[in-house]
C-alpha cells in the first residue's frame, strides 16, 4: 500500500508534524512552547498562535528531512480540527489545507481527543469494544469505543478536568507550569497524611474535582492561619492520591459493569506515576488489558493524529477547503465536520 500520511498537531502549545507509511511512524517533530508560557503560569492564547506561526514551517522541514521524503510523495494531508485553542487550531488548520490545495491531495480533519486514544495503539492493538479514560489539562471523560471512530461518552467531569485542577494546586502551592508533572514529582517525595474528600463516591460515571481542590486550598489556608508547618510534597501527595484514585475507581466501575476485556488511558495525564501504577496493578487484577501510551505519545503530538488519519483515509473521511476548526468539537459526532 505505502500510503504516506504528513500529520500536523497544533492545538495547544505544541508544534507538531508528523510522518507516517502504513501508521508507521517515520519521523516526528515537536517544538514545546512550555518554556515561553512559564512565566505566566498557563497557555496564553496569542502566543500561542503566534510561535505556531514562527515555527510550523520549521518543524515540518525537520520531518521531512528525517523521513527522506518529499512533499509531492505525501498521499494525504491530516490536521488537528479540534477541540482546542481556536487561534492555535487555526494555524494548523491554514498550514494543511495550503499544502492539500497546492498538491491536491486529501485533507484529513482530526479529533484531537480520539487521537489520544489512538495513540494506545503505539503499545498494542486495540481491540474492540474497549473502554476509553481520556484525562487532560481540558478534559476528563469515560468513552465507550464500540468500534472504529465510533465513541460514545458515559462519564465526564462536571467541573473542573483533572489536568485544571493539578494546576490549579501547583499554583496554590507556587510549583509553577505545568502543574501535572511537578505535583507528580513532588507527591513521590511526601506522604498522603492529611485527610481530603473522595469526590462524587456514588454508582454514578461523572467525576467532579473542583470540591477537592477547594478543599486543598482550604486546608493550606488553615495550616498557614495556624502556624503549622507543612511539607509541600505532603499536600501534593495528599492531593494525588486522592485524585487519582477517583479516577481509577470509576473507570474499574465502568468497565466492570460493560464486561469489557481492555482498557485504553490516553490524554497529557496518562502520564501521571501513580495513574499508571494503579492502573496497571487494579488491571491484572480485574484481568483487564490495560494499555498506555509510551510517554512521549500521551502529551500533544502529530504521531497520534497521523495514526487516527489512516483509519479515517481507508474509509473515506476526508473534508473540502472549506473546513474550519471547530474548539468544541465533541467526540461522540465525529463524522461532523466544520464547515
Amino acid at each position: 500500500m505505502n500510503t504516506l500520511i504528513l500529520a500536523i498537531e497544533t492545538s495547544c502549545d505544541e508544534t507538531s508534524v508528523a510522518i507516517l507509511q502504513d501508521r508507521k511512524l517515520l519521523s516526528h517533530v515537536t517544538f514545546s512552547q512550555i518554556a515561553h508560557h512559564q512565566k505566566y503560569r498557563g497557555v496564553m492564547p496569542e502566543l500561542a498562535s503566534r510561535l505556531h506561526t514562527e515555527t510550523i514551517t520549521l518543524v515540518l522541514e525537520e520531518a521531512l528531512n528525517n523521513a527522506h521524503k518529499k512533499l509531492e510523495e505525501i498521499d494525504a494531508f491530516a490536521v488537528t480540527s479540534g477541540p482546542g485553542l481556536l487561534g492555535a487550531l487555526h494555524i494548523g488548520m491554514q498550514f494543511a489545507k495550503t499544502l492539500s490545495f497546492i498538491f491536491n491531495k486529501p485533507l484529513i480533519p482530526v479529533h484531537h481527543l480520539a487521537a489520544h486514544i489512538e495513540a494506545g495503539r503505539f503499545v498494542k492493538p486495540l481491540l474492540y469494544p474497549y473502554l476509553a479514560l481520556l484525562v487532560s489539562g481540558g478534559h476528563t471523560e469515560l468513552v465507550d469505543v464500540t468500534a472504529p471512530l465510533t465513541y460514545k461518552i458515559i462519564g465526564q467531569t462536571r467541573d473542573d478536568a483533572v489536568g485544571e485542577s493539578y494546576d490549579k494546586v501547583a499554583r496554590m502551592l507556587d510549583l509553577g507550569y505545568p502543574g501535572g508533572p511537578l505535583i507528580d514529582q513532588l507527591a513521590q517525595q511526601g506522604t498522603p497524611r492529611y485527610t481530603l474528600p473522595s469526590p462524587l463516591k456514588d454508582k454514578g460515571y461523572d467525576f467532579s474535582f473542583s470540591g477537592l481542590k477547594t478543599s486543598v486550598s482550604l486546608l493550606i489556608q488553615k495550616l498557614q492561619k495556624d502556624h503549622i508547618l507543612f511539607a509541600k510534597e505532603d499536600i501534593a501527595s495528599s492531593f494525588q492520591h486522592v485524585a487519582i484514585q477517583s479516577l481509577i475507581d470509576k473507570t474499574f466501575q465502568a468497565v466492570n459493569h460493560l464486561g469489557y476485556q481492555q482498557l485504553v488511558i490516553g490524554g497529557g495525564v496518562s502520564a501521571n506515576s501513580l495513574l499508571r501504577k494503579l492502573a496497571l496493578e487494579k488491571g491484572r487484577s480485574f484481568n483487564i488489558d490495560v494499555v498506555i501510551p509510551p510517554l512521549w505519545a500521551c502529551t500533544d503530538n502529530a504521531a497520534m493524529i497521523g495514526l487516527l488519519a489512516f483509519t479515517m483515509f481507508e474509509q473515506g473521511l476526508f473534508a473540502s477547503l472549506q473546513l474550519k476548526a471547530d474548539p468544541q468539537w465533541s467526540i461522540e459526532n465525529l463524522h461532523q465536520f466544520q464547515l
